[in-house]
């Protein structure tokens, strides 16, 4: 367990003493990138990590469950700074942690890490331009305070702690194991064992293969399809370019090719519903058994990226149920019994383990609560700047990534923003930077748009989005680069020093 040393009086001259200039929580894919970015962008600024686990790379450290892998593709997921020099485009979750370590180990982010530690409460000091923050040894309970000037919360929005599964009738009569990936037994055999993966998304299409590589015979239980696209495991022209060009030339190629990639296949399945949702079933159709029930099982209710899309490498998904091994009913729960589970038809599915691959619960800002001034922050009250702070809330930001494309497209772009922002006011004097509202009225909404059961379950928690730039969120990683890339000009932002205001307009 480290930390960084303390310092006084780095960021502004005549103010009281703090432990750090900026208090990046938690340790993760966001948080580690946000440390290098500070590093490199804003190096005569001190920080400080805490981290609520043991242990750093968040999502991809605390995951366990077999066939844990990206989501998205490895050019993209990873850092913009540092390429990712693997041969898979679709990665497993080990590799993606030794990833993020190593490049926490190359910018010496591991020694400013508190570990085991979770901040509960962060109040704003108007006065001495400061933030006080609450951490809870998850260990002991003891909680402490600690003192930044900037707070950047770089912990996601899922609730590491648990995941979710709805009430079942009867659950607790199942003579079975019932188990949630977010908590894999490390004791759990799959071998030999028949297992029902109550879920459709893409922990569900993830886990049908890897299990049937390990022996089991699954079937997929679905209340409703998802879309399932096949891509391949290696990209051609990844490993052309990277004979031909340095590694980071190549990368860069790379990296912006898939995002003109990603990007268009998203505009084309928002424009074109009707033609996305005909080619994703007859994409899904080529790939399995001739006469298979693809209108039943592969047919979704909503639209193309109304939820995200469920990608599977070389139709791994497709051919654990081509071969047998694995089947998809697409049925309700009626109930629990010993043997395994009853279906609204009446038929029955025995199984030795039943698998809740059904989402997980939403803890906004790390469920944090915010003061300012002694004033309690009501989070779905505030608007959301360039979808990272919040409006009339000073020196703080979060790391909230893309729904539709990979999560560090956005982070990375956060990240820079911020380091540049925070190097600049301390170049220029200024102690204190506030989002405004703008004088025009502006329409609002929910801050995400998805129809993920897991957004669905979440919306009032959360910050709204205006009707226009730099209020709403865009999910375009070209129209955020753009956006992103003069802090110090931006009408929205007021800046102070020494308690007088001193705005851009």
């Amino acid at each position: 367990m480290g930390t960084a040393e303390p310092t006084v009086e780095r960021w502004g001259d005549g103010r009281a003493p703090t432990d750090v200039d900026v208090l990046i929580v938690g340790a993760g894919l966001s948080g580690i990138g946000a440390a290098c970015h500070l590093t490199t962008e804003a190096p005569g600024l001190t920080y400080a990590i805490v981290e609520a686990r043991e242990a750093s790379g968040g999502t991809w450290d605390l995951f366990r469950y077999p066939g844990i892998r990206s989501d998205s593709d490895m050019f993209t997921l990873a850092y913009r700074f540092r390429p990712w020099d693997g041969t898979k485009t679709i990665a497993d979750g080990a590799d993606i942690l030794a990833y993020l370590r190593q490049t926490a180990a190359e910018y010496d982010v591991e020694s400013h890490i508190e570990y085991r530690g979770r901040v509960v409460r962060a109040a704003w000091s108007s006065e001495t331009a400061t933030w006080t923050v609450t951490v809870e040894n998850t260990e002991s309970g003891v909680a402490t305070t600690r003192s930044c000037r900037f707070l950047y919360l770089c912990c996601g929005y899922y609730r590491y702690d648990e995941g979710y599964t709805p009430e079942w009738p009867g659950q607790d009569e199942f003579a079975g194991r019932l188990v949630h990936p977010q908590s894999w037994p490390t004791d759990l055999d799959v071998n030999g064992k028949r297992i029902v993966v109550v879920g459709s998304g893409a922990t569900a299409v993830t886990l049908v293969p890897a299990l049937t590589r390990a022996g089991a015979r699954v079937t997929m239980l679905q209340r409703s399809p998802s879309f399932v696209m096949s891509m391949p495991a290696h990209d051609p022209l990844a490993i052309a370019l990277r004979k031909i060009l340095p590694a980071r030339r190549a990368y860069a190629a790379i990296r912006w090719k898939n995002v003109k990639v990603a990007t268009a296949l998203y505009t084309v399945c928002r424009r074109f519903p009707t033609r996305a949702r005909s080619a994703l079933i007859k994409g899904a159709a080529r790939r399995l058994p001739a006469g298979y029930d693809v209108s039943r099982h592969f047919s979704p209710r909503y639209q193309p990226w109304d939820q995200r899309l469920c990608l599977v490498p070389e139709g791994d998904f497709f051919e654990a149920i081509s071969s047998g091994d694995a089947e998809v009913v697409t049925e309700e729960i009626s109930s629990f019994t010993r043997q395994g589970v009853e279906l609204a038809s009446g038929r029955a599915l025995n199984a030795d383990i039943v698998v809740s691959a059904t989402g997980l619960n939403l803890m906004i800002l790390g469920g944090i609560e915010l003061a300012v001034d002694e004033a309690p922050v009501i989070i779905p009250e505030r608007v959301a700047f360039k979808a990272m702070m919040l409006d009339g809330v000073p020196n703080m930001a979060f790391a909230i990534g893309y729904t539709n494309a990979a999560w560090t497209l956005k982070v990375d772009l956060v990240s820079s923003y911020i380091s540049r922002l925070l190097d600049s006011m301390q170049r220029r004097g200024y102690t204190t930077v506030i989002p405004k509202l703008p004088r025009e009225p502006m329409e609002t909404s929910p801050f995400i748009d998805m129809r993920s059961g897991y957004f669905r379950r979440s919306l009032e928690t959360m910050p709204l989005q205006g009707d226009r730039a730099p209020w709403r969120l865009q999910q375009h990683y070209a129209k955020d680069a753009t956006l992103f890339r003069s802090p110090m000009e931006d009408e929205e932002l007021e800046f102070s020093s020494t308690g007088v205001a001193a705005t851009t307009r």
